[in-house]
């Protein structure tokens, strides 16, 4: 039997890379990453991009036609859905380093920021709902939105590392969770600011298609607006 892992890989990898390339936001946060001042919602929006362009690319190329029997596999999604996402693990948790980086140099915190760590474990949960569905159209949505929110929560886990980390080191960290317009009611009361470590578990969630503002304040009673990028 022919292994059609390699090729859908490479095809995937090939549209993501044109998606990226082409595209001015991404291209603009670059330039706000390698100059220090991109903030964590423009960091969110990437993750975004990231999750949607992986999407793309699946959906062009993972169809009922493409898979044998017209199903995804264990080992086939195991190794494709393991690959791709770790590949948006590491684009995605690099911008927020870089951003994090760049809040404790503006904020005079000579401290390093933290990677999170890769979530297998969601990254398993996807593989094993889409590889026990043996008709793939039943099961294809899962690599769509929940796709989005995997890149998205890279994001929070950054937040999540850094307000732990500074915390231990003595610092005043602070969550601030901004729900975006037209935001649903859940969404609406668990916005608000937070200190570390009485941050709930919900601010750090997010329904499907949730767009909102999840930020990290460096402490020092100093924050960065994320529209003017001025610090009060």
């Amino acid at each position: 039997m022919t292994d059609i892992v390699p090729e859908l890989l490479e095809k995937i990898r090939e549209d993501f890379q044109d998606s990226v390339k082409n595209n001015a936001a991404m291209l603009r946060f670059a330039e706000l990453v390698k100059n220090g001042t991109a903030t964590y919602k423009q960091a969110n929006d990437y993750a975004v991009w990231c999750g949607q362009f992986l999407s793309m690319a699946y959906q062009k190329n993972i169809t009922p036609g493409t898979l044998p029997d017209g199903r995804m596999y264990f080992n086939i999604a195991e190794r494709i859905l393991g690959e791709t996402l770790n590949d948006n693990y590491k684009l995605v948790s690099t911008a927020a380093e870089a951003v994090q980086n760049s809040l404790n140099k503006n904020a005079g915190l000579g401290i390093k920021a933290i990677k999170p760590k890769l979530n297998q474990d969601r990254i398993k949960e996807l593989v094993d709902k889409i590889s026990n569905e043996t008709d793939f159209e039943k099961v294809a949505w899962l690599m769509n939105e929940p796709v989005v929110n995997f890149s998205q929560a890279i994001v929070e886990d950054s937040i999540k590392a850094n307000a732990e980390f500074q915390f231990k080191a003595g610092l005043d960290a602070k969550i601030v969770r901004t729900p975006e317009a037209g935001a649903c009611e859940w969404c609406r009361e668990v916005a608000g600011t937070y200190s570390y470590p009485d941050v709930p578990d919900d601010v750090y969630r997010r329904h499907e298609r949730c767009r909102c503002i999840v930020e990290y304040d460096p402490g020092k009673g100093r924050t960065q607006d994320v529209w003017s990028k001025r610090w009060t």
